[in-house]
């Protein structure tokens, strides 16, 4: 069996930078005895949330921070960095209200959404955001302004679109979220509305991983997609080599690796933007040990 990587995968600028920051931020505070938090899981990997929790960083609940619930701990004298996504405006003030400080580990393209966010609406303009609305950069965009409204796909939109036909929109995409889906209510907004705008806010490391996991279903057999569950960027590109026609798997782990895969001639793994570069590694390792028995 070959093994083929996708020319790009794994980690994006953004990902790493925010592990970097973490990383640093722990080795910092150990030496001064302090604690440091992340602001929820700092990107959507459990393996890689768990490295981090071994080296001293630990995970806030987000929901006890807003809530302040007796599972929120004291936060005097601690620091917390906040996760790739971002995060509210409130959470940032609630967090310094509590005595912590705090390291800005939010990516460079998702601050540029909220900087966008916060200056259509200080224009007039009804901002829309194009993506999940669970997601954790959609929640931190949309605690940055008072009244964006989130569309998730297709339908939503156009139900939004008929209300604002009148309106004047800013159309801001989560940073993850494929081209093709963010174009369809692209769309959809220019049929319906008289005045619009549209920003190119998709990250280029998620295109790259896109267009790159296309070329690479030219030329295997099946696909091994490497990320966490909860990692949107990565289901995507689960969906999207699905679309391609081939047998494909999103996996965590080399826990995940089954005997099936072994049965093709070239086999392709590509990883999300959240994905380590050890779990890849240890996936390759343990397929070709599969092969050998």
């Amino acid at each position: 069996m070959q093994i083929i990587r996708a020319r790009v995968l794994g980690m994006c600028m953004g990902v790493r930078r925010a592990e970097e920051l973490a990383r640093a931020a722990a080795r910092e505070a150990a030496r001064v005895g302090q604690r440091v938090y992340t602001y929820g899981p700092l990107i959507h990997n459990p393996q890689a949330v768990a490295a981090l929790e071994a080296f001293g960083v630990h995970v806030l609940d987000t929901k006890a921070i807003e809530t302040s619930t007796k599972e929120l701990p004291d936060l005097k004298n601690t620091v917390v960095v906040i996760r790739a996504h971002g995060a509210p405006l409130a959470a940032l003030s609630r967090l310094q209200e509590l005595g912590a400080s705090i390291v800005d580990a939010t990516c460079p393209r998702v601050i540029k959404s909220q900087r966008l966010a916060r200056r259509y609406e200080q224009q007039g303009w009804q901002v829309v955001l194009v993506g999940d609305p669970h997601h954790g950069e959609i929640e931190g965009i949309l605690g940055h302004t008072s009244s964006a409204i989130v569309v998730d796909g297709p339908t939503t939109a156009l139900q939004v679109a008929e209300k604002l036909k009148d309106v004047p929109c800013a159309l801001i995409a989560q940073t993850t979220i494929r081209q093709e889906d963010y174009d369809a209510v692209i769309e959809i907004f220019q049929t319906h509305l008289k005045t619009m705008t549209v920003e190119k806010t998709i990250c280029p490391a998620t295109r790259e991983r896109q267009k790159a996991l296309v070329d690479l279903c030219a030329h295997v057999d099946a696909v091994l997609i490497v990320g966490g569950k909860n990692s949107e960027n990565t289901k995507r590109l689960y969906t999207s080599a699905i679309e391609c026609g081939m047998p494909a798997w999103h996996i965590e782990t080399a826990d995940d690796l089954k005997a099936e895969m072994i049965s093709f001639e070239r086999i392709g793994i590509t990883a999300g933007a959240s994905t380590p570069d050890f779990i890849v590694d240890e996936i390759q390792k343990a397929l070709l040990t599969m092969t050998e028995r």
